[in-house]
């Protein structure tokens, strides 16, 4: 099975951010346009399709929410507490803190997703769903952690950060029209296809090209403590939880592995915009990036077993 996962799930992903990474080496590729690419069409359109094909029952979609609330919850005191006993100052409280809370659940989970459950719908709709919290906790306590509540104008722009995104509009629309059982005209409901096949590559593609900005270094040790959290504590967490809550199935097994994903671009992006920690930030990105080729292999046979 281990063999099975490894060539047919966590490869063909490594592989797709190889070439991400090559085509940046030749070509120095316009990050900022495959970045806007993916997030205001692959990545809208292929959260939009996994809610509308979704299978999920409202009473799983309150599990889901609350597995997220009480994922995050224990990953947040545990960043407090490891914060306190190495005495970080306040900058680096809160990008340690994001790099365990901001993980990369949408151009890297969503693929892990796809080809982990060969698309199953439900599988899907569980990442999505997951997907959504995140791009609201990244844009409501991640920047609200790094600018501190001394920042002028802070709330404000950590509200408008947020509608601004049209992952959350997808989301609620979906699942609208879903519970409606809407149909959707061909001329609407083909691009979206198209959008949400292209999906897998086009986001492994750019996260490759992104990573590579970064130059590996080796030597902090904060940035390893980081890293073995993300990678280890955090699914650790996650089976509990989902022991805790007596989840069964598929989606049990999608929250499983989504708890096993790497830390997310966008604590660099955070990091490297309000100039808090940006190196610390990108080390974690690209060390745990790398170091997820083992673990989510790992997770993704444990997800069978435990589920």
């Amino acid at each position: 099975m281990i063999a099975d996962i490894l060539l047919e799930v966590v490869l063909p992903i490594f592989v797709l951010i190889g070439f991400g990474i090559i085509m940046q080496y030749a070509f120095k590729l316009d990050l900022y346009t495959l970045a806007k690419i993916n997030f205001y069409y692959i990545t809208p359109s292929a959260v939009f399709m996994s809610m509308y094909e979704s299978k999920m029952s409202p009473q799983l979609l309150g599990m889901v929410a609350l597995f997220y609330a009480l994922y995050i919850g224990v990953l947040y005191l545990i960043s407090m507490l490891v914060a306190r006993q190495r005495k970080f100052n306040r900058g680096m409280r809160a990008a340690f803190t994001n790099s365990l809370l901001l993980d990369n659940s949408g151009n890297y989970g969503l693929p892990i997703n796809d080809l982990a459950f060969k698309g199953d719908p439900m599988a899907g709709s569980v990442q999505a769903l997951i997907m959504s919290f995140q791009s609201l906790l990244t844009f409501t306590y991640g920047v609200i952690s790094i600018q501190g509540a001394k920042t002028e104008g802070l709330y404000k722009q950590a509200i408008i950060g947020f509608l601004k995104m049209p992952v959350p509009y997808a989301l609620v629309i979906g699942i609208v029209l879903h519970a409606l059982a809407l149909p959707l005209p061909v001329f609407i409901s083909q691009p979206l296809t198209y959008a949400d096949q292209s999906m897998v590559a086009i986001a492994l593609l750019t996260l490759g090209a992104q990573i590579i900005k970064y130059p590996l270094r080796l030597r902090r040790l904060d940035v390893y403590l980081s890293v073995l959290l993300r990678l280890l504590v955090a699914p650790a967490i996650g089976i509990l939880i989902v022991l805790l809550l007596g989840l069964k199935g598929v989606p049990a097994q999608a929250l499983i592995i989504a708890s096993g994903m790497p830390v997310g671009v966008n604590s660099s992006i955070l990091a490297e915009e309000y100039q808090n920690e940006p190196d610390f930030a990108a080390q974690t990105v690209l060390i745990s990036t790398i170091l997820n080729v083992i673990t989510i292999t790992g997770l993704i046979t444990l997800a069978k077993f435990i589920a």
